[in-house]
């Protein structure tokens, strides 16, 4: 949104994105920071002393004037440590610039997506400047091809990402953060007891500490997040889906067999649900591919999502289209 205006007022500009790290990074792939000619910035590459350099750099003309350029901080160990980079990490950066007579289309077109909650993807040839801004069905990891070469080009999706919110910390709950972070989700994983998020072995999942009806009203209430309640304990589970029943989310599921499955919509049909809002459970949760082991029935559950959510990219992408 900055940089729409900054372009819109005619002021020089650029769009830096993260696009390649090594070893400790402050920011992940992907990260965007949009800065001026005033050295005013919207965004972040790492929090510290790399958006000072870059900024200098830029006003005084010696980068990215003209086309895109990638800079690399960190390439050797007193670098990473006059940037605050840790541990001797790398941040690998494309700089884009911006004229006062570039067209703000495609920019507002990317602002338009983010504020409904739609993706959309901007491919950037790196050697000339040129790109291309299309509607896409879900959130895909940004891809940088040709690093070195004269057709470099850097694809990026910009918009939330398919969310698979766990209610849970449990054996099942493990396997289905590992394996679904392979699929693009973002997973995030609610337990309001304190033992079971301390002892969670698994990376880059976000972890709630917290009651689940609050934790899934505050973050998985869209159409691009699936609900899995899978404690075993019903205080828990169905509190969870109490409010993830009531939410936008394309998938509300919960695990357990066919007897308390159904015991479960009895006592959903207690706590002021209505039997619309309880027909959009899946319960038993899964595809029946007789899974046992808590793998198999994270296999079962991704296998069953996967499905659902071609559905939902498909609806996504023809509201998107009007």
């Amino acid at each position: 949104g900055k940089l729409v205006e900054w372009v819109g007022s005619g002021k020089k500009s650029w769009l830096c994105t993260v696009v390649k790290t090594w070893g400790s990074s402050p920011r992940p792939v992907g990260s965007l920071l949009s800065c001026n000619i005033d050295g005013e910035i919207a965004g972040s590459l790492s929090g510290g002393c790399v958006e000072d350099d870059l900024i200098e750099k830029l006003q005084k003309g010696d980068i990215a004037e003209d086309k895109p350029e990638i800079m690399i901080y960190g390439e050797t160990q007193e670098e990473s440590d006059r940037f605050g980079l840790p541990c001797g990490g790398q941040l690998h950066i494309i700089i884009e610039p911006t004229s006062p007579s570039m067209p703000t289309d495609h920019l507002q077109t990317i602002v338009d997506h983010l504020e409904k909650r739609q993706c959309v993807e901007r491919t950037v040839d790196i050697s000339t400047g040129s790109f291309e801004v299309n509607t896409v069905p879900r959130f895909q990891h940004l891809q940088f091809r040709n690093e070195s070469a004269d057709n470099a080009q850097l694809k990026q999706t910009y918009g939330p990402r398919f969310q698979l919110f766990l209610i849970g910390a449990g054996p099942v709950s493990i396997y289905l953060a590992q394996m679904a972070q392979a699929l693009d989700y973002q997973v995030l994983v609610c337990d309001p007891r304190p033992q079971m998020i301390e002892q969670w072995p698994v990376e880059g999942v976000q972890l709630v500490n917290a009651m689940p009806d609050d934790a899934v009203e505050a973050h998985a209430d869209d159409k691009f997040s699936a609900i899995v309640a899978l404690t075993h304990d019903p205080r828990i589970d169905d509190m969870g889906l109490m409010q993830a029943l009531k939410t936008n989310a394309f998938f509300v599921g919960a695990m357990g067999s066919e007897r308390t499955s159904a015991k479960r919509r009895e006592r959903l049909l207690q706590l002021d649900l209505t039997e619309s809002e309880i027909a959009r459970l899946h319960a038993p949760v899964g595809l029946p591919i007789g899974s046992k082991t808590p793998a198999e029935i994270a296999i079962s559950i991704l296998a069953q999502l996967t499905s659902l959510r071609a559905d939902a990219s498909a609806e996504l992408i023809s509201a998107a289209n009007g």
